[in-house]
């Protein structure tokens, strides 16, 4: 019996050094896999995205933190945190921002009528500061050393990205996948390939070529028939959020805006939250037609690039907002904004959102705001949109000075000073070309044409 014992206890002994031995293995392993550095990735849970987390393993041996942003995509965030973390990441996070984004973005590029080259509401270009400035956030708080994206090296948002990251983290540093000398897929077949080589899941789109970004504000398309500028765009094929305007309804509708500091608070009556009044507008808009945009626009990396946009909500509130301005801003006012308005399209564009230039024109900005308050009335009809009434307690129109009697505050006859006085100029350099005998006021001025007189 004591020899058994001792054998016994012997194999016990011979155990439990085994099982130290493993416990201690898996410790050193666990704290090996600790001290490896982090990088945080920008993913949208597409094939592109979905291929940078096993190629950032392979090439950088990160851990990988992948940061999902919704600002309105309408994408299944479940299922895409489930796909990184079984393609490699070590956590996801999603961020519903989409609040956020239509308050401290969407607002103010509105209330500063930012429209980039006469036609493009900046859906993409407000949301990618955003998105930049969240992805640093999580950096600082996983201590991250990278933060990647998926950008390509020939678009505008590599640079927005880049721009918000360096502007909150000149220290961390950036990968661009596509610019990495590492990264040697240039095709979607190549980037299938490279998954189903590590027989990873390959994230499949639906039936639709296009190049798209969506959000709440916005849903572009690119690619396909648009690189043609010969081609009329797809409508049909192509449309997801408004109806092409020749198939709305022929009795089209109204809809009345609020706003309160140039800021819209409710539709038809109904007060909504930002969120809430988005989404309404884009029902509105999209079942009328409203909204449609195709232009080729030059990019801040130097080409041009066409794209088709939907926009229905926001067109609607531009030219509400627009309506409410004339009413509620003075002559010298309206048209200065006008000329600053132009310049805050262009920072929005280029990525120069967190710039101390950008923060002083929104000052600007938010002093002609203060008294853009009221409402207005549109009639939305097959993807037009015109004016039915606006109404502001700060209105400068003013009807006994506006009508052609002849009242108190307006005489007819003041006009005959004014004209002398602002034609001055104009007179006196007339009077001096007749006197030297040269320019536009000559008699016999090649500027003037002779007339039939018969």
């Amino acid at each position: 019996m004591a020899v058994k014992e001792k054998v016994s206890e012997a194999a016990k002994a011979v155990k439990s050094t085994a099982k130290k031995a493993v416990k201690a293995t898996t410790k050193v392993a666990k704290s090996a896999a600790s001290k490896k550095d982090k990088v945080v990735l920008a993913y949208s849970g597409g094939l592109d995205t979905t291929v940078i987390i096993p190629w950032l393993k392979e090439n950088y041996d990160y851990d990988v933190i992948a940061v999902c942003i919704d600002v309105g995509q309408g994408d299944d965030w479940k299922a895409i945190k489930s796909r990184s973390l079984k393609t490699g990441a070590s956590a996801c996070y999603v961020v519903d921002a989409r609040q956020e984004y239509i308050e401290e973005y969407v607002w103010p590029a509105l209330k500063s009528n930012a429209i980039y080259e006469d036609e493009y509401l900046l859906g993409t270009s407000t949301a990618r500061p955003l998105i930049g400035k969240i992805l640093v956030e999580y950096a600082r708080q996983e201590k991250a050393v990278a933060i990647c994206h998926g950008a390509t090296g020939k678009g505008n948002d590599q640079v927005r990205f880049e721009l918000a990251i360096k502007a909150f983290a000149p220290d961390l540093k950036v990968i661009a996948a596509w610019r990495d000398p590492k990264w040697n897929m240039d095709s979607r077949e190549a980037e299938i390939k490279y998954l189903e080589d590590r027989e990873l899941e390959v994230p499949m789109k639906k039936d639709q070529s296009y190049s798209r970004d969506e959000n709440i504000w916005h849903l572009s398309h690119e690619g396909l028939e648009l690189e043609k500028t010969e081609n009329e765009p797809n409508y049909k094929h192509m449309l997801k959020n408004t109806v092409v305007p020749e198939e709305a309804p022929a009795a089209g509708e109204y809809v009345k805006i609020d706003f309160e500091k140039g800021i819209p608070v409710a539709v038809n009556g109904k007060k909504m939250d930002a969120l809430k009044l988005l989404l309404e507008l884009n029902k509105i808009g999209g079942r009328n037609g409203i909204g449609l945009v195709d232009i080729c626009e030059n990019r801040c990396v130097g080409m041009k690039s066409r794209g088709v946009y939907e926009t229905p909500g926001g067109a609607i509130l531009y030219f509400a907002h627009r309506m409410l301005e004339h009413l509620c801003l003075d002559r010298d006012t309206y048209h200065y904004k006008q000329q600053l308005s132009i310049k805050i399209a262009e920072l929005i564009y280029d990525g120069k959102w967190f710039t101390t230039l950008f923060d002083a024109c929104m000052a600007f900005v938010d002093k002609t705001e203060e008294t853009v308050t009221g409402w207005v009335k549109l009639k939305l009809c097959k993807g037009a949109i015109r004016g039915a009434g606006s109404y502001s307690k700060y209105s400068l129109y003013n009807e006994s000075i506006a009508s052609f009697k002849t009242g108190e505050l307006y005489d007819h006859k003041d006009a005959q000073g004014f004209i002398t006085l602002f034609g001055l100029p104009l007179k006196v350099r007339a009077m001096m070309e007749q006197q030297v005998g040269e320019g536009q006021a000559v008699l016999k001025s090649k500027k003037l044409k002779k007339r039939p007189t018969e």
